[in-house]
């Protein structure tokens, strides 16, 4: 199953000429959730993948540019006559918060809009994975980062070893593998060891905390702010905020394999804080507004950071093979044309 992470807005606080503000978009498989939506997160959208009807918003903290995206895309949702129920997730404060925006995006949708506050460490159960609160340090109202945890895999199946034991193939091959007992075979002898399944974890905005490192303990990708450079570290102290430094520090004990620092201060392009970060932590990725990591399962391979201009070439690639024609005109099957943006 396809995992995948599109960065919306990877900028902070206020948004530049070159970066959102922050909003990521997670996809699995057929499944869209969408971590904070910053002001202007569904132009970003329009201007890139097209507005997604998104299956859950999940807010980490209450900081206008981590929401403020979220009553104007509610409103544009139902003008698009959207009749699939959405939930939005949020720490305590949500309920508050959104009725007070109902003067925004009106008092009847025509879809289900439900609203679940969550406690630190409580775990929303979804097909397949879970989602975890991670309590983080970024004031004094409750701030949330989210761990995704999939659920482990069944072993691979050892067809020849099964039939070595006297099971026919056919039928009898699928039950095995669904944990049934067949003709005294039991699953554990033709099954290999479970295959761990991926781990993702958004950090939201904090300060260095225990508790993301252990919630990150050898994830797949901590996405991780870097609003400062280590020449800010101060500052970072004081408005409880991380230096890419601290990121990769944290990245390193948590032993993670990819870290992605976002949330970047208006004051830097990226790069500089990309190469702090690698300094300590070496798979570190700065991604631009969207830019994708694509997570494949651990025995595919690791984490990889597609930028978007080879997205867009992959897709005219594909839409010139579709066409048969061998010709790469056009900006790509589902990916529509967007305007040059400065990036380092």
């Amino acid at each position: 199953m396809d995992l995948s992470l599109f960065f919306v807005g990877t900028g902070g606080s206020v948004p530049s000429a070159r970066r959102g503000l922050p909003s990521l978009l997670l996809s699995r498989g057929g499944e869209r959730l969408l971590f904070d939506c910053g002001e202007g997160t569904q132009r970003q959208l329009l201007r890139s993948i097209g507005l997604a009807d998104v299956g859950c918003v999940l807010i980490t903290h209450f900081h206008a540019d981590h929401w403020l995206g979220l009553p104007g895309m509610l409103k544009s949702f139902a003008l698009r006559e959207r009749t699939q129920p959405l939930t939005v997730y949020g720490p305590e404060g949500l309920h508050e918060l959104m009725g007070a925006m109902r003067l925004v995006y009106g008092r009847r949708l025509p879809y289900e809009l439900a609203l679940t506050e969550l406690e630190p460490w409580e775990e929303i159960e979804r097909d397949g994975y879970k989602i975890a609160t991670v309590p983080v340090n970024h004031g004094a109202r409750a701030a949330h980062a989210y761990a995704l945890l999939e659920q482990d895999r069944p072993g691979t199946f050892d067809p020849e070893e099964a039939q070595r034991l006297g099971v026919t193939p056919g039928p009898a091959f699928g039950a095995l593998q669904r944990g049934e007992t067949v003709a005294g075979v039991r699953p554990e002898q033709v099954m290999g060891p479970a295959r761990e399944g991926r781990r993702i974890v958004i950090s939201g905005d904090t300060a260095p905390t225990q508790t993301l490192a252990v919630a990150a303990h050898a994830a797949d990708v901590l996405v991780h702010e870097a609003t400062f450079a280590e020449e800010e570290a101060e500052r970072a102290r004081e408005t409880l905020h991380s230096t890419a430094r601290q990121a990769a520090e944290l990245a390193r004990e948590a032993e993670v394999r990819m870290l992605a620092i976002t949330h970047v201060s208006a004051r830097y392009a990226g790069s500089e804080l990309r190469e702090q970060a690698r300094a300590v932590f070496a798979n570190t990725e700065a991604p631009r507004d969207f830019d994708t990591i694509e997570v494949p399962y651990p025995e595919r391979g690791p984490a990889r950071l597609v930028r978007w201009s080879e997205r867009r070439e992959r897709a005219q690639a594909a839409a010139a093979e579709a066409r048969g024609d061998g010709e790469q005109g056009g900006d790509g099957a589902g990916v529509p044309p967007v305007e040059s943006i400065a990036t380092p």
